[in-house]
């Protein structure tokens, strides 16, 4: 499965998606970025767009792409997410259906409730570093292995 995941920054803070609001949903009550899957014959960038502007109501006038990230779950399929940081947008936000849009603040965001391996690529982010690719190992919600770019990385 691919999918799209995205961080807009404004003002020195990350739009953040606390999903509270679908069922049987794999990030429940955790605090993410935006994206989702890719449709058919998309490619990453017109997936991180469409769903930008589906969750948002945001169009992205400027973004880079971040890293890739191979997520591995017990009984889920391999997920290949592109991520991305965004700093340009237009439009006005709106109400989303997967959970509640909110501004944070970057030195905030690790008060909130994330995947360990989230806050191991957030920090890279906020490190700015360069193109990277993690693959992230999970037992439920345990994260049990974290390799970066072909190198493993403490826990």
């Amino acid at each position: 499965m691919m999918t799209t995941l995205c961080y807009i920054e404004r003002d020195d803070q990350y739009l953040m998606l606390h999903r509270v609001k679908k069922e049987n949903d794999i990030n429940k009550d955790k605090w993410i970025g935006v994206g989702g899957k890719f449709l058919a014959r998309e490619s990453p960038e017109e997936c991180l767009l469409r769903e930008v502007r589906e969750e948002t109501g945001l169009t992205l006038t400027s973004w880079r792409f971040r890293g890739l990230i191979t997520f591995i779950q017990v009984d889920y399929p391999t997920e290949f997410m592109c991520l991305y940081t965004a700093d340009g947008f237009q439009g006005e936000l709106l109400d989303c259906d997967e959970g509640d849009l909110l501004w944070v603040p970057k030195e905030e965001i690790g008060r909130l409730t994330l995947w360990q391996g989230d806050r191991i690529f957030l920090r890279m982010l906020a490190d700015d570093a360069p193109f990277f690719s993690m693959k992230l190992e999970y037992e439920g919600e345990q994260l049990i292995r974290c390799l970066c770019d072909g190198k493993e990385m403490p826990l």
